[in-house]
């Protein structure tokens, strides 16, 4: 005799919470291709070149071409980290999330409220993007009701202790010496991340900036007082991007069992986040070293810790299956 299903329609796409996490992810990815893609088109969004007055070819006129390339430039670094913060939401998901790990659940509450607040470093300079305005808007109540709803993925009294004090796991040398170095980097992002939003609502420029740009901050403002609160606005949301971001490679290294999965997402990850904010200096010629050095030496401390993890999987006498049950984390959450 079959059993009536009496879920609602509604409760039922919902879930456990997990696909609206995983809708978050999917919607960050799609805003951060899509500005990657504006970008590259070389305009300037509608509401951009109203609140300047001009268009791109109009700002390049009455400045240079270096100016509007650095505009860009900040968005496509910004769209990086989207790329990268959706990755983990989607692996996140499907894996420690669905397996109960209480860990995960926090790494989304950690980092979603550090980008979401980030947001407010905008109004500093009373410039708000209106579209991403509304594209936060929309996507908050989305990301809440997948935390809230997840939380029955977890069993428990939920303890943010669970962050960072859960047992290690036996691992090599190799893997041990990966872990360490990637969260090194990840404190280097995070660092980061918080002093491009202090510069964002501050001095919005570093003196590397106005040498590439060839233009003082008076000639910005002469061009129209509406240009430093649209670049401001861009560096704002790229630190916030990159705080969030950092806090994620954080506690992924940190508690994340050595697994296939776990090696692919950050590999995603690194490759989104120093792609786009490498790529992009080379791609408008800002190559200042100074300015980039912090920058390589992340990269270079993120990929040795990957290959080194990578080493250590690889050297694990038993094979470790993807659904986290045979994993060497055997303390349950």
């Amino acid at each position: 005799m079959s059993v009536e299903d009496r879920r609602g329609f509604i409760s039922a796409l919902i879930g456990d919470g997990r696909p609206l996490l995983s809708l978050t992810g999917t919607a960050l990815i799609l805003s951060a291709g899509f500005g990657i893609l504006q970008s590259i088109s070389g305009y300037l969004l509608p509401h951009d070149s109203e609140a300047i007055g001009m268009d791109a070819a109009a700002l390049s006129h009455a400045g240079n071409s270096h100016l509007v390339h650095f505009m860009f430039h900040d968005r496509v670094a910004f769209c990086g980290t989207l790329l990268a913060i959706g990755s983990a939401y989607w692996w996140l998901a499907e894996f420690p999330l669905k397996a109960g790990r209480q860990w995960a659940w926090w790494a989304y509450a950690i980092s979603g409220s550090t980008g979401f607040l980030s947001f407010l470093a905008y109004l500093k300079y009373g410039y708000l993007d209106t579209w991403h305005g509304w594209a936060t808007l929309l996507l908050l109540p989305t990301f809440l009701g997948g935390l809230i709803r997840s939380r029955s993925c977890i069993h428990g009294k939920l303890s943010i202790r669970k962050v960072w004090f859960n047992p290690l796991p036996v691992e090599s040398s190799y893997a041990r010496a990966g872990r360490l170095l990637i969260q090194a980097c990840a404190a280097g992002l995070i660092l980061a991340g918080l002093s491009i939003v202090a510069i964002g609502m501050t001095v919005v420029f570093v003196p590397q900036d106005i040498a590439f740009m060839q233009l003082s901050r008076e000639q910005l403002q002469a061009i129209s007082p509406m240009l430093i609160p649209v670049i401001a606005h861009d560096r704002s949301g790229f630190g916030g991007g990159l705080l969030s971001a950092g806090l994620l490679i954080a506690m992924i290294a940190r508690n994340a069992p050595l697994t296939r999965s776990f090696a692919e997402v950050m590999a995603v990850m690194g490759f989104c986040g120093f792609g786009a904010a490498l790529g992009v200096h080379v791609a408008i010629g800002y190559l200042d070293f100074t300015h980039l050095a912090p920058a390589y030496a992340g990269f270079l401390l993120f990929l040795t810790g990957l290959m080194l993890c990578i080493l250590g999987l690889r050297r694990r006498q038993e094979p470790v299956r993807e659904d986290y049950e045979t994993n060497s984390w055997s303390v349950r959450d």
